[in-house]
C-alpha cells in the first residue's frame, strides 16, 4: 500500500469541484482512499483521520492525499487529478491576448453581465458580492457561513441600488430558465417562487412539474432572510420584482418558520401585490409543501396529480422510533413538524446534514453522502431506531448518481439490523423531475430494489414513516 501526500501552494478550487475530483479519483482501480481539498484545518484533520501524515499547509493551498495499491494505481490516480482539475483551454498567447479578469467588477465591465454568482468561501464572499453590487449586478451568493451582519449590509446596499441579493446560502435559484446552484430541470410557466429555503423550493418546483405546471423564476433569498435581523429584505424586493414580471401569474413564498413580525410584513406586501400569492411558511398546524403545491396548481388553472411513490416489500416491524437523516433543511423541518404533530416530541430525531455547522470545510450532503451513510449504519445498530427517513435530491449540481452510493448503504444497514433480529425500514423522499440528469425513474427503482419505499412527496414519506411506527401499513 502506497500513501502519497502533496501540497500545491496558492492553488484554489471551490469545494464542490474538489469533492467531485475526490470521488473521481476514488473510482480508479487500485485506489483505496483519496482526498483532494483546500488545506483548511478541518480538511487537514480529515486527512490525518484517513491515516496520512499531515503536511504543513495553509487554507490557500491545495492538498492531495491518495492511498493506492501500487505505483501504477497511484500514477492513474494522479493523472485523474490532473485531468479533473484542468482549466478551460487558455486563449491563444501573443500580443493580442486578453488577460482573464481578476475581480468581479472587472469581469462585469468586460462581459456586460447582469448577474454575478459568488461561491467563494464564506469569509471572502462579502467582498466579491459587494464588488458585484457596486458594479450594478444582481448577486447570487451560493456561499454559506457568511456572518449575518454582512448579509444585512449587502442587502442594504442592494436596496439602495435597486438590485437583488439572492442568499447568502442561496442553494437554489432559477432566473429566466437558467438554474443556479442546485437546480432541477423544470419547464417554463406561470409560477414565480420567492424561497428562503433551497430544498423547499426544489420540492415545490418538482411537485408542480409533476402536475404539468412550469416556473417563471425561483428567487432563493437565503435561509436567514425572514429572520428578525435581516427583516425579509430580499423577500420583499423579490415580491416587487415578480409583481412587475409579465411571465409570472401566481407567486409562492416558501420558508422555514419565519420571525413573526417578518411574516406579518410579508403578508402585508403580498396582499397589495396585485397577483395571487400563496404563502408556504412552514410551522405547526400550517399546510405542508405538498398541500401548498396542490393549491398552487389550482391557482394556475391546472389539474393536480398526486405525487408518485414506489412501495417497499411488506414490512415486519415493530418500529419504535423515527430517525430523519436529511440533506435538505426545509425537508427536515417539514418532516419533523409532521411527525411530532402525530406522535409527539422527544422520541424521534431529525438531523439536517446540510446545516452550516456540518458543511464548514466539506461539501454539501447533496454531493457527499459519507456522513449520512455513516449515521445510517449507526442507526441500524441502535435497537431504538425503527424507521429512517433519508431524502435524495436530484438536479444539476447534486450528486450525479446518488442511488449508486445510497442503495448499497441501505442494503448494508438493513442487513446489520437483520443480523440483530429486527427490521429497519428506510423511507426515501425523492426530490426530482423526469428531466433531471440523474434519471428519476432509475434512481427510484434502485432505491426501491435496495429495500426502501420511495416517495416524490416529502410529506407523504413522513406520513408513511408515521404509519409504520403506529403499526399500520405504509
Amino acid at each position: 500500500m502506497i500513501r502519497h501526500v502533496e501540497v500545491r501552494t496558492g492553488t484554489y478550487h471551490d469545494s464542490v469541484t474538489l469533492m467531485q475530483v475526490s470521488q473521481a479519483v476514488q473510482g480508479e482501480d487500485g485506489v483505496d482512499a483519496a482526498l483532494v481539498a483546500m488545506a483548511t484545518q478541518l480538511n487537514l484533520d480529515l486527512l490525518g483521520g484517513m491515516g496520512f501524515e499531515t503536511p504543513a499547509a495553509t487554507p490557500n493551498d491545495l492538498v492531495i492525499g491518495v492511498t493506492a495499491d501500487d505505483d501504477a494505481a497511484l500514477g492513474r490516480a494522479l493523472a485523474r487529478v490532473e485531468t479533473a482539475l484542468a482549466t478551460r483551454p487558455a486563449e491563444a498567447a501573443g500580443a493580442g491576448a486578453v488577460a482573464p479578469p481578476r475581480t468581479v467588477g472587472s469581469a462585469a465591465r468586460r462581459d456586460g453581465a447582469t448577474i454575478a454568482f459568488v461561491s467563494t468561501p464564506g469569509p471572502y464572499a462579502f467582498a466579491d458580492a459587494m464588488d458585484a453590487l457596486q458594479h450594478g449586478l444582481h448577486v447570487v451568493v451560493f456561499s454559506d457561513n457568511v456572518p449575518v451582519e454582512q448579509e444585512v449590509r449587502l442587502k442594504q446596499e442592494a436596496r439602495a441600488r435597486g438590485l437583488l441579493v439572492l442568499g447568502p446560502d442561496c442553494g437554489t435559484a432559477v432566473v429566466g430558465g437558467v438554474g443556479f446552484g442546485f437546480a432541477n430541470v423544470v419547464r417554463p410557466g406561470p409560477v414565480g417562487l420567492v424561497a428562503a429555503s433551497g430544498t423547499g423550493a426544489q420540492q415545490l418546483m418538482c411537485l408542480l412539474s409533476g402536475a404539468g405546471v412550469g416556473i417563471s423564476h425561483c428567487l432563493g433569498v437565503g435561509g436567514r432572510d425572514l429572520s428578525a435581523p435581516v427583516g425579509g429584505a430580499s423577500t420583499l424586493a423579490a415580491l416587487d420584482l415578480l409583481a412587475d414580471d409579465d411571465a409570472t401569474e401566481v407567486v409562492v413564498v416558501v420558508s422555514k418558520p419565519p420571525a413573526p413580525e417578518v411574516a406579518d410584513a410579508v403578508r402585508e406586501r403580498a396582499e397589495k401585490l396585485g397577483k395571487p400569492v400563496v404563502l408556504a411558511l412552514l410551522g405547526p398546524g400550517r399546510p405542508d409543501l405538498t398541500a401548498v403545491a396542490e393549491t398552487v396548481v389550482a391557482a394556475a388553472g391546472a389539474q393536480w396529480r398526486p405525487p408518485r411513490f414506489w412501495p417497499a416489500a411488506p414490512a415486519a416491524g415493530p418500529y419504535p422510533s423515527i430517525r430523519g437523516l436529511y440533506a435538505g433543511g426545509t425537508l427536515c423541518e417539514e418532516a419533523r413538524l409532521l411527525v411530532e404533530a402525530e406522535l409527539g416530541p422527544g422520541a424521534h430525531t431529525f438531523v439536517d446534514f446540510g446545516d452550516d455547522t456540518l458543511t464548514r470545510g466539506r461539501p454539501h450532503p447533496m454531493i457527499d453522502n459519507s456522513l449520512r451513510t455513516e449515521r445510517l449504519l449507526a442507526e441500524a445498530r441502535d435497537p431504538s431506531c425503527g424507521v429512517v427517513l433519508l431524502d435524495v435530491v436530484l438536479g444539476h449540481g447534486a450528486h450525479p448518481d446518488p442511488a449508486a452510493e445510497l442503495a448499497p448503504a441501505i442494503v448494508r444497514a438493513r442487513n446489520v439490523a437483520g443480523a440483530r433480529g429486527r427490521d429497519l425500514a428506510v423511507v426515501v423522499p425523492l426530490i426530482g423531475t423526469a428531466d433531471d440528469p440523474q434519471d428519476l425513474e432509475e434512481q427510484a427503482r434502485a432505491l426501491r430494489d435496495a429495500g426502501a419505499s420511495v416517495h416524490l412527496s416529502n410529506a407523504a414519506a413522513a406520513r408513511a414513516a408515521i404509519a409504520l411506527v403506529r403499526g399500520g401499513d405504509e
